[in-house]
């Protein structure tokens, strides 16, 4: 059997989730008229207690929709040097948007409210102004790492203070509702706009959403069809985000407790900080290792076991709904094996 764990993003559809999607009624959305998307926008904003939503093909599309109309083109974003948006989109800021961004160390959860505050630029000679603050949460290449509600609220009070706006990259916001408890609406209130996934973890085949203020999804709908984002009887697609998030949520506290036993088995090696893994990602780092993340990885797809490399040095480990209890061992197994 091959277990793969390279993302939260190979999880095939359930069947309940194909029977939803096959008895979804659709309509033309770039119409307006599609009844499972208009439901589903409504329930994700109704979730993160903002005013509106706008379905979208990809994360990746949604963070840009988010910040294109929250950064004017020649002006700033600031987020950290690790953030999805700068390092995964391909410049997608920077080519479609025109938004200049500058970023403070990678330091995963853990982020320097006053360091941030230091960084914001006002409008001046020859400055580029700073509109806006992204970060992410979880965080991918910070091994799925929770920024704490305290310092999202501090982030909070420096945006206010400037007057700019703070956004969420949120694909596994739900991995850190589960995990710190913090509901929904908390993280929801602290931002001007969020980008939330539906398949990195919920089990969906695709689709995120930007979620923010009427004003601003209004606004979003435009840049959407500019990127080529309208799409036409989708709501079969949003029937599997609709079931995702009725049926997965609570649920992936099953991976964060399968990611925590395989990062226990790890930590004696000495390339995984145990108390780390909170989430659904593990990240292997393999520095001090006579192996490298390449070799790593090859050597545990000849044993059934599929994971990424991140690095040259850095190997990552992704549990989902399509790794039972079983698979989790076979992991655990064969890295263990590995490293040994």
């Amino acid at each position: 059997m091959t277990v793969d764990v390279r993302s939260d993003t190979v999880t095939r559809p359930s069947e309940g989730m194909r029977a939803a999607m096959a008895a979804a009624p659709v309509g033309d959305d770039v119409y307006g008229e599609d009844p499972t998307i208009n439901e589903l926008q409504a329930y994700v904003a109704d979730l993160f207690g903002h005013e509106a939503a706008l379905f979208c093909p990809s994360g990746s599309m949604a963070n840009q929709i988010a910040l294109q109309i929250s950064v004017p083109p020649a002006s700033e974003l600031l987020c950290d040097a690790d953030a999805h948006i700068v390092t995964y989109e391909i410049g997608a800021a920077a080519a479609i948007g025109g938004i200049s961004s500058r970023t403070w160390p990678a330091v995963g959860g853990y982020i320097d409210v006053d360091q941030v505050a230091s960084m914001i630029r006002q409008d001046g000679y020859h400055a580029v102004e700073t509109k806006a603050i992204a970060v992410e949460q979880t965080h991918n290449r910070a091994g799925g790492a929770i920024i704490p509600l305290a310092t999202l609220q501090g982030l909070r009070r420096v945006a206010d203070a400037d007057g700019i706006a703070l956004h969420c990259d949120g694909a596994r916001i739900w991995h850190a509702h589960v995990a710190d408890g913090v509901a929904l609406r908390d993280y929801g209130a602290l931002f001007d706009t969020m980008s939330v996934c539906l398949s990195k973890g919920l089990g969906a085949p695709v689709g995120s959403l930007v979620v923010g203020s009427a004003e601003k999804i209004a606004k979003a709908w435009w840049v959407r069809k500019r990127m080529g984002g309208g799409m036409r009887q989708a709501g079969i697609l949003a029937a599997a985000g609709l079931y995702a998030l009725q049926h997965n949520v609570e649920r992936v506290a099953e991976d964060h407790a399968r990611a925590r036993l395989l990062a226990e088995a790890l930590a004696p090696f000495g390339v995984v900080d145990a108390e780390g893994v909170r989430t659904n990602i593990v990240s292997i780092d393999l520095s001090k290792s006579s192996l490298d993340a390449p070799a790593l990885v090859a050597a545990a797809e000849v044993q059934g076991v599929r994971i990424s490399a991140m690095g040259r040095q850095l190997g990552r480990v992704v549990f989902h709904l399509d790794v039972d209890d079983a698979g989790a061992d076979q992991v655990i197994n064969v890295l263990t094996a590995l490293l040994t």
